[in-house]
C-alpha cells in the first residue's frame, strides 16, 4: 500500500514537472501584449476551460517611490480608491464636491497648526478638529458605501481586493467572462473619475490599523524594526503603511497629487486570463481605457544601500514568545544569482523535508516554526532572511547558533544533485499550481512585466534554475553569508517586574 502512495506521489510530481515544461514553453505562444496609445500594457491568455476570467491591473507604483513627506500615501490611496467615484459611491456629486472642498480646506488649517507642535494653539485646534469631525458628518449623507463591491458582487464577481507593496499596487477581481464590460467600465472610471471621499475617515481608519496591527503586535514591531535597521539609505527601509506620524500628516491634497502623477495608463499593466478572445479584449479596452491621459512616468529608486560593514542586531521587548530574524543584503530580482538564493532558500526552507525543518524542529526539537523567504521587496536588491520560533525551553541564542551552522554547512559541503533535484521539483509543483488558476496567471503575468521588465521571465526562470551546480550554491553562500552582511533582530519577552528571556 504504502509503495503505491509513494509511487502515484512521484507520478503526480512527474505530470506536474512536464505540465509545468510544457506550460513555461507554451506560455510564449498563448500570451498575447498590447500597448496603447497612451501607454496602457494589455496581457491576455485565453482559457475556455470555464466561462469565468480574471483582471489585475497592477501599478508600478508602490511606498519606495513615495517622498519623505508622503509615506504611507500608496497604501492609503489603496483604501481610497474604493470609495468611489463622480458617479459611483455618492447620491450627488454636484452637491457633495463643494463639501469636499469645504473638508479639506478646514483639514489643511488643522495640520497647519498641528505643525506647530507644542507652539500650536489648543483652542484653535480642538475649534478645527470639531469643524472637521462636523462636515465629515454632514458629507456622509452623499455617501453610498461600498458599491464596487456591492456592483460585481451582485453581476458574479469574486475575490475583488487590492493590496499594496513597497513595489507597486494591485487592484484585482475574477468575474463571468460576460461581465468583463462591467469590469471595463468599472475599473476605467475609477482610472478618470476617483474622488477621494472620506479622506480623513479612512486616513484614521489607517492610523487604527497601524496602531492594532503593527504598535501593539510585537512580531510586527520586531520586523519593521529589523528591516529599518537593514536599509540605512534606501526607501525600502520604511514600513508601506507609513510610520505614525507619517500617516497623521497626510492630506487628501498631497494623495490627489500623488494619485494624478502615477495611477495612469502608463504605469499600469492589465492581465485578462479567461474565457475570452483577443481581439475583443483588446477593443474593449480601447474603448474604455484609451482616451484616458498619460501620467508622469515613475521614476527610478535612485537611492543605493551602501555595502555593510558590520553586523547589526536589533531587540525588541513584548509580551509575547520569543522570535528570531537573520537577514542578509542579496541581489534583486533577475539580477545575477537572485536564481541561486530561490534554491538556496528551497533547500534550506521549502516544506517538511527541508534542512531547516528537519535539523532544528523535528532532530533538535530548539524550534516550533522555521521559514526562508526574500524580502521587503523584489524590484530592488533585497533581503534573503530567515524566521525561527524557539521552543522553549530553548533560546534565541541557541536557535541562531542552529541556523548559521546550517549556513556554514552550505559554504562546506556541495549540496548532492539528488537533493538539487528534489528541490527543482517542489519548485516546478508549487509553480504549476500557481499557472494553473486564472488569478495565479494573471497575478505572475503583472507581477513580472512590472518587476522584471518582461513577463518573459517566466519563460526563461525554469532554464536557469537547471544550470545552476552545487559549486554556485557554495559561492554564493560564502559570498552572501557573512558576519559583516548578517542583520539579526530578537523579539525578547517581556516578564512581570521588568526581567527578560
Amino acid at each position: 500500500m504504502m509503495q503505491r502512495v509513494v509511487k502515484t506521489i512521484a507520478g503526480l510530481f512527474l505530470l506536474l514537472f512536464i505540465a509545468a515544461q510544457a506550460g513555461a514553453a507554451n506560455l510564449e505562444d498563448k500570451v498575447v501584449e498590447h500597448t496603447f496609445k497612451n501607454g496602457l500594457k494589455l496581457l491576455m491568455v485565453e482559457r475556455h476551460s470555464s466561462p469565468t476570467v480574471s483582471a489585475w491591473i497592477r501599478f508600478k507604483v508602490g511606498s519606495v517611490h513615495e517622498r519623505s513627506d508622503e509615506r504611507g500615501i500608496a497604501h492609503l490611496l489603496e483604501h481610497m480608491l474604493f470609495k468611489g467615484t463622480r458617479t459611483l459611491g455618492t447620491r450627488d456629486y454636484a452637491a457633495e464636491a463643494p463639501l469636499l472642498e469645504k473638508i479639506e480646506e478646514t483639514a489643511q488649517r488643522m495640520l497647519a497648526e498641528e505643525a506647530k507642535g507644542s507652539g500650536a494653539d489648543k483652542a484653535t485646534l480642538a475649534s478645527l478638529r470639531a469643524e472637521l469631525a462636523r462636515l465629515e458628518k454632514q458629507a456622509e449623507q452623499y455617501v453610498i458605501k461600498d458599491e464596487f463591491f456591492d456592483l460585481y458582487a451582485r453581476n458574479g464577481g469574486s475575490g475583488y481586493n487590492a493590496f499594496t507593496s513597497r513595489d507597486g499596487t494591485t487592484y484585482l477581481i475574477s468575474l463571468p467572462a460576460n461581465k468583463l464590460e462591467l469590469w471595463a467600465a468599472i475599473e476605467s472610471d475609477r482610472m478618470k473619475n476617483p474622488v477621494l471621499r472620506e479622506f480623513y475617515t479612512e486616513r484614521s481608519v489607517v492610523m487604527e490599523e497601524r496602531r492594532r496591527s503593527y504598535d501593539a503586535e510585537p512580531s510586527s514591531k520586531l520586523w519593521e524594526t529589523f528591516v529599518a535597521a537593514a536599509y540605512q539609505t534606501h526607501p525600502y527601509g520604511q514600513p508601506t503603511i507609513g510610520w505614525s506620524s507619517d500617516i497623521r500628516q497626510l492630506s487628501r491634497t498631497k494623495a490627489e497629487s500623488f494619485l494624478k502623477r502615477y495611477y495612469a495608463p502608463n504605469n499600469a499593466i492589465v492581465a485578462v486570463v479567461g474565457d475570452i478572445r483577443p481581439a475583443d479584449t483588446i477593443a474593449l479596452v480601447e474603448r474604455y481605457f484609451g482616451d484616458i491621459p498619460p501620467g508622469t512616468p515613475v521614476p527610478e529608486v535612485a537611492a543605493q544601500e551602501e555595502q555593510q560593514q558590520g553586523e547589526r542586531r536589533v531587540e525588541v521587548l513584548g509580551d509575547a514568545e520569543p522570535e528570531l530574524i537573520i537577514g542578509f543584503h542579496k541581489t534583486a530580482l533577475g539580477a545575477p544569482d537572485d536564481e541561486v538564493f530561490d534554491l538556496v532558500a528551497s533547500v534550506l526552507g521549502q516544506g517538511r523535508t527541508s534542512r531547516l525543518y528537519r535539523s532544528l524542529v523535528l532532530e533538535k526539537q530548539l524550534a516550533t516554526q522555521v521559514s526562508v523567504f526574500d524580502a521587503p521587496g523584489n524590484r530592488y536588491p533585497n533581503l534573503f532572511v530567515l524566521y525561527a520560533s524557539p521552543r522553549a525551553p530553548h533560546t534565541a541564542a541557541e536557535v541562531e547558533q542552529a541556523l548559521l551552522a546550517e549556513l556554514e554547512r552550505l559554504k562546506k559541503e556541495p549540496v548532492s544533485q539528488q537533493e538539487l533535484q528534489q528541490v527543482l521539483n517542489q519548485l516546478e509543483f508549487e509553480e504549476a499550481r500557481r499557472m494553473g488558476t486564472n488569478g495565479g496567471l494573471a497575478r505572475n503575468l503583472t507581477e513580472y512585466e512590472a518587476i522584471a521588465g518582461s513577463w518573459r521571465y517566466l519563460t526563461t526562470y525554469r532554464a536557469k534554475l537547471t544550470k545552476i551546480t552545487p559549486a554556485d550554491i557554495q559561492r554564493v553562500a560564502r559570498q552572501y553569508f557573512t558576519r559583516e552582511n548578517r542583520i539579526v533582530g530578537t523579539l525578547v519577552t517581556k516578564k512581570p517586574g521588568g526581567a527578560q528571556k
